[in-house]
């Protein structure tokens, strides 16, 4: 069974009459009594929880909706640069009938728009403002500016998924997020003092041991982090004969994706290993793993009719996050790219409908039991009594839709490399970092590259063993690639790279927030 898009999250509109949702007058007088409601719940954890689990869940969607249209009522009458976003031909109906949003992004309304007009009432506020920079994965760095409400609902939530995650026990935070003008250091340390005790470290493994080594075993440590810098530190610390084994570590990823392989390798000294899902432009602390969640991704990994039942016939296994309706409501385009809506009216400069070119899908907890069921399975089965499962919707999410390389109509993604590197643990452990590339050959012919940092010596043995068996790991896994293997041999085999470290492509990798996974064409 193909897992389509249900219609209603095809479309880029918002149609409060035509679907059922009262109209906008009757939003501005419903609503209100409402949010007074939440703004009780929200920022009491258990109070939060009892409301997640005794709300219906329909119930809690439909609000979600509602807020959404209320968001964007809210900025096309308030923000400048949206009203003439929606004004500017073809024009946009705006009526209390019917309301159409269309998909916004850095393209079509961040590049368009100054700063702020894209606020509410088109100026800067004087204080209570901070600006946070995204880290310029895409080429260009940009700033994004939001007011102190709406930090401290994201840093409510990330608290209130840490406690449900993690438990009640008492943990000390140690962040190791790149800290400064990004967005996720600073607030996860924020975040995470309202819960217990933070250390921001940044990523300094030397640091972290320190830090470890001064307070002793006899705590539990969160280290939150990328999800490559805590296999670093597991390596680090077994290079330097330090006994991380004697501490209780937990992990709380995020930034980037993370394969089921790489989970693996870090679960064999933090436990457990969660990733929360964010984006700059939009807010940190979208949407997080959960034990239901993980435990969903898990089965799918070994099991190829659920994968393909749950999110259709891509050969990829995305993560998967829950995510809660009353802050933000997500839909997907006919390209399966995610739209985004912040519902909440204390957002400065608000984003409706914006399209950060993520791939992937979202589900009810009905339907994903739905799917399940579908391909014999019981969802039922994975529950842990003791983790309470929320019935959240779901959200998974592939990568950016660009993070690819393509040769003979073969798609290779990063998550591909990443899975085929771990499920070779002799090869994990002896591996950096890793990047795709296209090769260049003195004929001019493209090939697929994969070039891998290592922290041992290069050797023939080495060298053959990443050829062999990367490329044999690739080959069963994606099924693009197998087929141009067969039909295309001498163009879609891989050239493998190796490479000391901090030399060839990962030379920048030092200065950068994040490791590089897609790089330029590589000359032969």
């Amino acid at each position: 069974m193909k897992a389509e898009v249900a219609p209603d999250r095809e479309a880029m509109t918002i149609a409060p009459a035509s679907r059922g949702s009262p109209p906008l007058w009757w939003l501005r007088l419903v609503l209100p009594p409402l949010d007074w409601i939440f703004r009780y719940v929200g920022p009491r954890y258990g109070a939060f929880i009892w409301m997640v689990r005794t709300a219906p869940p329909q119930m809690l969607a439909a609000i979600g909706r509602w807020r959404a249209v209320r968001a964007a009522d809210h900025a096309y009458r308030r923000v400048p640069a949206y009203r003439a976003f929606l004004d500017a031909p073809p024009t946009t109906a705006f009526d209390t009938r019917r309301l159409r949003v269309p998909a916004m992004g850095k393209d079509s309304y961040i590049r368009r728009y100054p700063l702020e007009e894209r606020c509410v009432d088109g100026r800067l506020p004087a204080r209570e403002v901070a600006i946070d920079e995204s880290s310029g994965s895409t080429g260009t760095p940009y700033n994004w500016i939001r007011s102190l409400p709406e930090r401290v609902t994201s840093h409510r939530f990330i608290g209130h998924f840490a406690r449900y995650c993690f438990g009640e026990e008492p943990f000390i935070t140690i962040n190791a997020f790149s800290m400064g003008a990004w967005a996720t250091g600073v607030n996860m340390g924020i975040a995470l003092q309202r819960i217990g005790i933070v250390k921001n470290t940044g990523p300094d493994v030397d640091k972290i041991l320190n830090t470890l080594e001064f307070l002793g075993p006899g705590h539990r440590f969160l280290i939150c982090g990328y999800p490559p810098f805590m296999k670093f530190i597991i390596d680090t610390a077994k290079d330097r004969g330090f006994p991380l084994q004697e501490y209780r570590l937990m992990s709380l990823v995020g930034g980037e994706g993370m394969s089921e392989g790489l989970r693996d390798y870090v679960s064999s000294t933090f436990s457990p290993v969660y990733s929360g899902y964010g984006a700059t432009d939009l807010e940190i602390g979208i949407a997080g793993e959960t034990p239901l969640s993980v435990a969903i991704r898990r089965a799918a990994r070994g099991d190829a009719s659920l994968r393909r039942a749950l999110f259709g016939e891509d050969s990829r296994l995305p993560m998967v996050f829950q995510y809660n309706p009353l802050n933000h409501y997500i839909v997907v385009n006919e390209e399966r790219e995610l739209m985004f809506t912040i519902s909440r009216l204390e957002v400065l400069s608000p984003r409706v409908m914006y399209n950060i070119h993520d791939e992937g899908g979202v589900a009810t907890f009905r339907e994903i039991g739905g799917r399940f069921r579908e391909a014999g399975r019981d969802l039922r089965d994975l529950v842990i009594p003791s983790a309470h499962p929320l019935e959240l919707p779901f959200l998974w999410i592939y990568g950016r839709k660009d993070s690819t390389v393509s040769v003979m109509g073969a798609n290779i993604y990063p998550e591909d490399v990443e899975q085929a590197l771990y499920d070779e643990p002799e090869l994990a452990a002896v591996t950096n970092s890793f990047c795709l590339s296209l090769h260049e050959g003195a004929d001019g012919g493209l090939r697929p590259c994969f070039s891998f940092e290592l922290r041992a010596d290069n050797t023939p043995e080495l060298q053959a063993a990443f050829e062999q068996r990367i490329t044999e790991r690739i080959r069963q896994m994606n099924l693009d690639f197998r087929q141009a293997m067969e039909e295309h041999p001498e163009s879609a085999r891989p050239v493998v790279q190796l490479f000391s470290l901090g030399t060839g492509p990962f030379s920048a990798d030092a200065t950068r927030i994040k490791q590089t996974r897609i790089i330029t064409v590589a000359a032969s």
